[in-house]
C-alpha cells in the first residue's frame, strides 16, 4: 500500500515538472516525457531543450545547449522512446535520433543515429536496430516470448 503511494506522488511530482519546463521555461517535451527531479536541463538556453515523447531521463543527466567558453547556443534534441542514463551527458547542438539508448556515464558529442545503443566517453555506438518500447525499454524479451509461443502452437 504504502509502495503504491509513493509511486503514485512520485509519478504526479515528475509529470508537474514537465508541464513547469513547457509553460515557464519553454521547452519543447513530448507527452509523457519523465525527467527525473536531479537530472540538469541547461536554463540558459531553455527553448533549445527538444526531448520527444515517451522519453525518460535518468538522474544526474545533462543536457546542456550552450558553450560558456565558445560562446554559443545550439538546439539539443532527443528523440521519442529514448532512454538517457544515469550521469550521461548530451553536448549543446546534438542530436538524438528515436529509440535509443544513452548508457549511464556515457557525454555525447556527436549525432546519433536512431535505433542505437551509445555509451562512453566519447559516446560510441554498441548497438544498432533497437527495438524500444515507452521510455527507452527494450522490448527483445518480450518479441522473444512472441515468437516462442508462436513456435510452440505451431508444433501443436
Amino acid at each position: 500500500m504504502l509502495v503504491r503511494l509513493r509511486t503514485a506522488i512520485q509519478l504526479i511530482l515528475t509529470r508537474l515538472r514537465a508541464v513547469w519546463l513547457r509553460r515557464v521555461w519553454g521547452m519543447d517535451l513530448g507527452e509523457d516525457v519523465r525527467i527525473s527531479g536531479k537530472a540538469h536541463l541547461d536554463f540558459t538556453n531553455p527553448c533549445g531543450v527538444h526531448i520527444g515523447a515517451h522519453t525518460l531521463i535518468a538522474p544526474g543527466a545533462r543536457v546542456l545547449t550552450h558553450d560558456f567558453v565558445g560562446g554559443y547556443h545550439r538546439d539539443t534534441r532527443i528523440g521519442s522512446r529514448c532512454f538517457v542514463g544515469a550521469n550521461a551527458v548530451i553536448l549543446p547542438g546534438v542530436s538524438i535520433g528515436d529509440q535509443c539508448i544513452i548508457a549511464a556515464g556515457a557525454v555525447v558529442t556527436e549525432d546519433v543515429a536512431g535505433h542505437s545503443l551509445v555509451a562512453g566517453n566519447p559516446a560510441r555506438v554498441l548497438r544498432k536496430n533497437l527495438r524500444l518500447g515507452r521510455h527507452g525499454r527494450t522490448m527483445a524479451a518480450t518479441l522473444e516470448a512472441i515468437e516462442l509461443e508462436v513456435a510452440a502452437r505451431r508444433n501443436t
